[in-house]
């Protein structure tokens, strides 16, 4: 349960208050619960969709969109600014995008990827309401937060120091490969458009881990964060894009 409650505390704004500081290894274990977390978020979501339907779409749209982001605390967002940021003006170096990820200021270029992912997101938002298809909303949440998972089995942690390497070093392995595994089964839950959207999700981690390696020779918190909102993003427009032309 303790590893739970971290995961919970970490990823949403919920008002959690652990008795004590946990162990590493309980911070490992709590990487197990991200999906849990993600189809809390995508449960109230759901709900959301459900009971405010009568709304005009675009109104609940912004709705859900901004309680998406209420429910995580901007957390990931700002981890998805500060690569784009290191990215961009770390020049191809390594110290450097390193050195920029550290900086919590905001340049132009994290605010622009901002804007983008919250538009894609609003975007495909409104279209699945236009369509009523409010149970997809439980699916995107639980794909972007098996990214982790992926991440921290298949990638070097490259600080050395802080919660990422007590995890990496941790993590339970055998748990963490079958709970992707069968978190990834479950988009098959919405027929040949779930299956593909799952494949694309996976291909657009993939990527993002070769990116990482290429670049820093690894992952930080901050990749992590913008890989879980980045696959979040893209996951979310593949689902709306493939509704229009794959038959379910």
């Amino acid at each position: 349960m303790t590893a739970f409650l971290i995961a919970l505390q970490f990823l949403t704004t919920f008002p959690i208050q652990l008795k004590v500081m946990p162990s590493q290894q309980q911070n490992a274990q709590s990487l197990l619960w991200y999906p849990v977390v993600g189809l809390i978020i995508g449960l109230i979501l759901f709900a959301l969709a459900t009971l405010l339907h009568a709304l005009p779409v675009i109104l609940l749209a912004s709705i859900i969109l901004i309680i998406w982001i209420w429910l995580t605390g901007g957390l990931h967002l700002d981890g998805l600014a500060d690569t784009a940021d290191a990215w961009v003006g770390g020049f191809g170096d390594k110290e450097r995008t390193l050195k920029i990820m550290k900086d919590p200021a905001c340049g132009p270029i994290g605010v622009l990827s901002l804007i983008i992912v919250c538009l894609m997101k609003w975007s495909a938002i409104y279209v699945l309401l236009e369509k009523q298809l409010y149970t997809t909303l439980l699916l995107f949440p639980v794909l972007a937060r098996v990214a982790p998972l992926f991440l921290f089995l298949t990638t070097t942690y490259v600080r050395e120091k802080g919660l990422g390497s007590s995890i990496a070093e941790f993590i339970p392995k055998i748990g963490a490969s079958l709970i992707f595994s069968l978190c990834l089964i479950t988009s098959a839950y919405f027929a040949w458009i779930g299956v593909l959207t799952g494949l694309i999700f996976l291909a657009t981690l993939s990527y993002l881990r070769y990116k990482f390696i290429q670049r820093i020779g690894g992952i930080t918190g901050d990749t992590i964060g913008a890989s879980i909102e980045i696959t979040e993003a893209v996951s979310l427009l593949s689902f709306v894009i493939l509704s229009f032309y794959v038959v379910s």
